[in-house]
């Protein structure tokens, strides 16, 4: 059984194509009909939805794409849906719960690389070393995805997971990452820890949505315990409940959790007490330019502290300078990460 949200593929193709516009709101709908009215584009009303024909969807909408623009604010063009068939009598109930909003349609142009990445799967990850204090050997890696366009310049994380969050592609994008992480791993014959990142949001159903994930750490030969899966956007989590239901799934099998970016606000030292992870990245925020301010000192003091006291693991990040590396030693760490070590890169570095 597969999820229509981690496989979808929003394509526009060069065909023939019956257009159904529809809005809850009626105002809008006589504002869509007067805007190709004054188009000249034949558009049949059928009790509030509104009918185009058209001998070839793409350029239907590339050609319209500036005038939709100016004419419809971003609100209004995420409260059109459209739903496309090539029979003017296919429109039922389950067509308005697959009908797309219109700002998905012009970002299909806007954002035509990402959706060529994403499509196509056409993913990489870097690595950056993690390191053991105490014995200044690599830990582990943290995998970060790469988008890799046609010309073959990539699309890093921030633009990538931006333009997946306008396109609600969240969902098929975050599991595409994990599954690249680990096939990349395998490739780069990594045997260290692998540190993945999952959104929660992009979760709805541990056992069902991860399936995939853990199907590939078994093929690939994953001793679990290995694997890290490390909880980003943390901020953005409001039902704490279903992100247990995720990590409790994780350790079922036998997978480690880490939550990232602790100290970086209320919500994340909650979560800290809460979700009891085997490991936690100190926020960068705070490990910049510790050395030479008191307060995060003692902020990152009182949070390693209160991991000692759970047998939690605490992990330094964006460490920059010896002097921020010194400082943190002093207070106590066990491992560390940051460019003071090295940027990552699409080759793993296999010694410090």
């Amino acid at each position: 059984m597969s999820c229509s949200k981690c496989n979808e593929k929003f394509i526009l193709k060069n065909s023939f194509g019956v257009l159904f516009f529809v809005s809850e709101i009626e105002e809008l709908v006589k504002k869509l009909e007067l805007f190709f009215n004054n188009l000249s584009i034949d558009c049949e009303n059928s009790n509030g939805l509104l009918i185009i024909k058209t001998k070839d969807v793409y350029k239907f909408f590339h050609k319209n794409l500036e005038k939709f623009k100016n004419y419809f604010n971003e609100l209004e063009r995420n409260t059109i849906k459209i739903f496309i068939s090539d029979n003017e009598k296919s429109f039922t109930i389950q067509s308005i719960l697959k009908a797309k909003p219109l700002q998905r349609f012009i970002n299909i142009f806007d954002d035509q690389d990402f959706f060529d990445i994403v499509n196509n799967e056409s993913l990489t990850a870097h690595f950056q070393p993690i390191i053991d204090v105490k014995n200044n050997q690599i830990y582990g890696y943290e995998t970060l995805s790469r988008g890799v366009k046609e010309d073959g310049s990539l699309m890093y994380p921030n633009i990538l997971f931006e333009k997946s969050k306008r396109n609600d592609y969240n969902f098929k994008l975050d599991r595409l990452c994990r599954e690249t992480a680990l096939k990349t791993a395998a490739t780069k014959k990594i045997h260290q820890k692998v540190f993945i990142n999952f959104i929660p949001t992009s979760i709805y159903d541990p056992e069902f949505c991860l399936k995939s994930t853990e199907k590939w750490a078994k093929q690939l030969e994953f001793d679990p315990s290995q694997i890290v899966f490390e909880v980003v956007e943390t901020e953005l989590v409001k039902d704490q409940r279903h992100l247990k239901n995720i990590l409790e799934y994780y350790r079922s099998q036998n997978f480690k959790i880490a939550l990232d970016d602790v100290g970086e606000g209320y919500s994340s030292l909650n979560m800290l007490i809460e979700l009891k992870p085997d490991i936690i990245k100190i926020d960068r925020n705070i490990i910049n330019s510790i050395n030479t301010n008191h307060l995060k000192q003692s902020v990152y003091r009182a949070l390693f502290n209160l991991s000692k006291e759970h047998n939690i693991t605490v992990l330094a990040e964006g460490i920059e300078t010896k002097e921020e590396f010194e400082t943190i030693k002093e207070i106590g760490v066990d491992l560390a990460q940051g460019y003071y070590f090295a940027k990552p890169s699409s080759e793993p570095i296999r010694k410090i």
